[in-house]
């Protein structure tokens, strides 16, 4: 870690940067790609093979985190982080040639390891920059997120342009050989425009570089990196098929506002440094903890119609039945009135309505000739009240949401070059993995309780409740620093 700001380092910077906006770039492709093709029926996949071929990039991204941090600080960023684009570049330039699912497979797992670029980018940004830049330089690099909104906004033309809007669906396969042609050209310019730089390691052993994983602090940072980067990344997949079903867009509607999602986020990582530095990472953390658990609380609600008994109509004394009809009962010339069904009283989704809609009529029970009894009920209410969870609402939380995990991004790792400063590489590869792990369980989590609730909006109770986990863990830390220092 450096004392002072090295001349070289925003050079060094914009590199690690552009290149992990590539690398996460080709890390969401499948989301993109194995979509179109199943749409145009080029492979007919099952949705629980979609789904491994979603999640596992993201699986082999996750799990190299640990090894390729490790090496970054054993070997320095500048050969590794080059390696990773060059070694991710040959299984994605093979994708293009494969007719199987298997193969399809193993080749999403190869190029999963462009995933893994951003323990090398973490350990090789912090080595360059004294303590008080290294919030505000490490969330500049994490504007790579970008990434995975770019893939989601250009994939698509570029793939109605290359198959001419699906004539040629075979040429497909052009797109992988351009996502390895810029993985391997920016893996040689990656090398030949950095320096190589290590952090001191006192001759130390890897088995001794691996000791900081028994520091409970670096599983604390995990979970809270599980969150604010592992359900931005299951979100930035999630999303698309949520608006399909919930609000039933279009898919390349679908897609737009779902990168809505992702984009906003990515490039407020910086934010979330800058603040770090300037206000400590434990205060930004725990503002981002409690705005998660606000707005994903509101997310909850979901979009419903439900149907109850209302206010009913009862006899104000016995007699005999005269007339009924659907406005009126009478009985022994006592005239009831009624709120009947209005046929055309439906609810009306097309409009903006933020407040949830009510319809109440009452429906009679008895009929002419019947003898009725005082306080007898003779009319049932019905009342059908319908949430719109409207669209434009929702949309407007997700963004807040995705804001919030955003600065939280840019705050975790500054923790880790402040309690680590000679193992950057390994523990933030050790945080990173368990994030990374957070983008691949969760969109399973989130499948496993829609099958089990039936509500779209129980993934937001889950990240409700894992919100209030990280909010609790912190403080308890919190005050248990507080108790030391007065006990001192």
């Amino acid at each position: 870690m450096e004392e002072a700001l090295n001349p070289k380092a925003h050079r060094i910077l914009f590199f690690n940067t552009v290149a992990f906006t590539i690398c996460f770039s080709a890390w969401m492709l499948n989301g993109t790609l194995v979509s179109y093709l199943v749409e145009n029926r080029v492979f007919d996949w099952t949705p629980v093979e979609i789904g491994w071929l979603l999640g596992v990039p993201v699986l082999t991204g996750a799990i190299f985190r640990l090894p390729v941090g490790l090496l970054t600080d054993r070997f320095g960023g500048r050969i590794i982080f080059s390696l990773v684009m060059l070694i991710s570049a040959v299984p994605m330039f093979l994708l293009a040639f494969v007719n199987s699912y298997i193969l399809f497979l193993l080749c999403s797992f190869g190029f999963g390891l462009t995933g893994a670029s951003f323990a090398a980018g973490v350990a090789y940004t912090s080595i360059w920059y004294p303590a008080k830049w290294q919030g505000t330089a490490l969330g500049i690099f994490g504007i790579g997120n970008l990434g995975a909104a770019l893939t989601t906004l250009i994939a698509p033309t570029v793939l109605l342009n290359l198959t001419d809007n699906g004539k040629y669906l075979d040429l497909w396969r052009t797109l992988p050989i351009i996502y390895s042609v810029i993985l391997f050209a920016m893996g040689i310019i990656f090398y030949l425009f950095t320096g190589n730089k290590k952090p001191i390691r006192d001759g130390k052993k890897s088995t001794e570089l691996l000791a900081p994983l028994k520091d409970m602090r670096v599983w604390r940072f995990g979970l809270y990196y599980f969150l604010v980067f592992g359900c931005f990344v299951a979100f930035s997949q999630w999303l698309i098929p949520y608006y399909l079903n919930v609000y039933y867009m279009p898919f390349i509607k679908a897609g737009m506002v779902a990168s809505l999602f992702s984009l906003p986020a990515s490039i407020v990582r910086t934010l979330g440094g800058w603040l770090s530095d300037k206000f400590g990472p434990r205060k930004v953390l725990l503002t981002v903890f409690i705005f998660s658990i606000l707005i994903s609380f509101l997310l909850v609600f979901p979009k419903m119609e439900l149907s109850s008994p209302g206010k009913g109509i009862i006899a104000k004394g016995k007699g005999i039945v005269t007339s009924v009809s659907d406005s009126m009962v009478v009985i022994n010339n006592t005239n009831y009135s009624m709120t009947p069904f209005v046929a055309n009283s439906e609810f009306n989704d097309s409009s903006f309505i933020v407040l949830p809609q009510r319809v109440a009529w009452q429906v009679p029970i008895i009929k002419v000739g019947n003898e009725v009894k005082k306080n007898q009920l003779i009319a049932k209410g019905i009342t059908k009240i319908n949430f719109q969870a409207n669209v434009n609402i929702f949309a407007l939380f997700v963004l807040l949401i995705g804001l919030t995990w955003g600065l939280g991004m840019g705050a975790v790792y500054k923790f880790i070059p402040m309690y680590f400063p000679n193992t950057v590489g390994v523990v933030g590869g050790t945080v990173g993995v368990l994030g990374g792990l957070g983008g691949f369980f969760g969109p399973i989590i989130f499948g496993y309780l829609l099958e089990f609730t039936g509500l779209w909006t129980s993934s937001w109770i889950f990240i409700f409740l894992l919100s209030i986990v990280c909010f609790a863990w912190m403080q308890i830390v919190i005050n248990k620093i507080k108790n030391q220092n007065e006990n001192r």
